[in-house]
């Protein structure tokens, strides 16, 4: 097996396989080959496999709309977090009141914690929208 393997995998068929598999589907599938220019064709040998993986990135208007629908609809996913840190807000604070009005000694104490789950509840909500517009914005 391994001999076989030796022999099927040169190192240029490798590197061109390796190349393809990083890119996305979208642009694999839909774009054209290169055209290959003198100093690339003495590096690479020709043949039909290395020429399908070594395709330049094009990207049709397809992919883009599809890629930037993908974009709009993770950030809407992202975002939703963001109102389940509204809830734990108000829960928070809801709490906090039941608790004062059961034992009013206890008011430092249970204001602390409130303060605590608040910054909690808060930090989650930033995070979330922090990843909202990494999505948006970086990729």
């Amino acid at each position: 097996m391994y001999a076989c393997a030796k022999f099927v995998s040169t190192p240029a068929l490798v590197r061109a396989g390796s190349r393809a598999l990083y890119r996305p589907l979208s642009a694999s599938v839909l774009s054209r080959p290169e055209t290959k220019t003198e100093s690339s064709v003495a590096v690479m040998p020709q043949s039909p496999l290395t020429q399908v993986t070594l395709r330049g990135f094009q990207t049709s208007a397809i992919s883009r709309d599809i890629d930037t629908a993908a974009k709009f609809i993770g950030a809407g996913a992202a975002t939703v977090g963001v109102a389940g840190s509204g809830a734990g807000i108000g829960t928070v604070f809801g709490s906090l009141i039941i608790g004062y009005a059961r034992n009013p000694s206890l008011k430092q104490q249970l204001f602390s914690y409130a303060i605590l789950g608040f910054a909690l509840s808060e930090a989650m909500g930033l995070f979330c929208l922090m990843v909202a517009f990494l999505i948006l914005f970086a990729m």
